[in-house]
């Protein structure tokens, strides 16, 4: 599409997209992501040139966004639900944890942002470097110590009444 044809629908249509998806997601972030990512398939996208009727047809591309966004959110959820019920995935490093204890401390980290977990399972699990987490999550590596640090402290109080130990950090 052409970048003063792009311009146009976005300075015609954004507005009314943006509330769209704010009122589908429930989420600023997420609807200005759904959005920027909107006008970037349609920036790739010669074909989309001629539309019968532009207002409906970025209103169902911008729903579908939506739709697929939610979809992946569920099964999100889903695995994490079944992750906290089965603390296995802790043992590689909690060897010693009894397991009712595996199970808070999983319980426990599904209740931590999606920033914070990811920072911790990649510290933790997957024992990379905070240069590394930024790395991969196109984060700074202080905003990864941070939500690292963060996340401890929020699992600390979380698991504060705990007469075991918690795990060694690494």
């Amino acid at each position: 599409m052409s970048p003063p044809r792009l311009a146009r629908l976005y300075d015609v249509h954004a507005p009314g997209l943006h509330r769209f998806l704010l009122s589908l997601t429930g989420c600023e972030s997420d609807a200005r992501d759904l959005l920027q990512d909107l006008f970037v398939k349609l920036a790739r996208r010669p074909e989309t040139e001629v539309l019968r009727d532009e207002q409906a047809y970025l209103f169902r591309a911008a729903r579908n966004l939506a739709t697929d966004l939610l979809r992946r959110k569920i099964r999100g959820r889903r695995v994490m639900e079944t992750l906290s019920q089965d603390p296995e995935w802790f043992v590689p490093i909690c060897p010693d944890f009894p397991p009712g204890e595996l199970r808070r401390a999983a319980a426990a980290l599904m209740k931590l942002s999606e920033d914070q977990r990811a920072v911790v399972h990649l510290k933790l699990w997957e024992n990379l470097t905070f240069a590394r987490i930024a790395e991969v999550l196109a984060i700074p590596a202080n905003t990864a110590a941070s939500r690292y640090r963060y996340a401890l402290d929020k699992l600390r109080a979380a698991l504060q009444s705990t007469p075991t130990a918690p795990c060694h950090e690494r």
